[in-house]
């Protein structure tokens, strides 16, 4: 039986998410694919935005896990933005676990354990996705946060 899961992104100044129906096995029934801004004004006052339209959004949808992409060392140094997504990351993840399972997975986890390709060769796949991916189409820059989300069943 299908199960609800929430594919999450975060970035400094949005959360990227993939809303779908994921059966034990088979192509994912897409349900939503959006990018929530984070309002504009001081930063505390937008996390406390946003983590209540998480919480909102996570019950209204009857989510059962939430499935998020792990922080990530930057070779490059750190930025500001690194920082700034680190911090909306745990706003984002303390938000969905109030209310239902909530994970972290690794890009380069998936790069090793998912199939025999990195994740930014699937992610430019259009073959891919066409069998992966039911129902609503889902927008190129979603597809990360689907992704996750055929990742962590794969590990079930």
């Amino acid at each position: 039986m299908a199960e609800r899961w929430l594919g999450v992104v975060v970035q400094s100044e949005s959360v990227v998410i993939a809303d779908a129906e994921v059966p034990p096995s088979g192509p994912i029934t897409i349900q939503a694919d959006d990018t929530w801004k984070l309002q504009d004004g001081m930063r505390p006052d937008a996390y406390k935005v946003m983590y209540q339209h998480v919480v909102d959004y996570v019950q209204n949808n009857k989510i059962d896990r939430v499935v998020m992409k792990a922080s990530a060392l930057n070779m490059g140094g750190t930025k500001m933005a690194h920082l700034e997504a680190a911090e909306l990351r745990g706003v984002v993840a303390t938000a969905a676990a109030s209310v239902c399972a909530t994970e972290f997975i690794a890009k380069a986890l998936i790069s090793r354990t998912f199939g025999g390709r990195k994740v930014d060769e699937y992610l430019k796949d259009d073959k891919f996705w066409a069998t992966e991916i039911a129902g609503k189409r889902l927008r190129i820059g979603t597809r990360e946060a689907a992704m996750v989300l055929l990742a962590a069943r794969k590990s079930l």
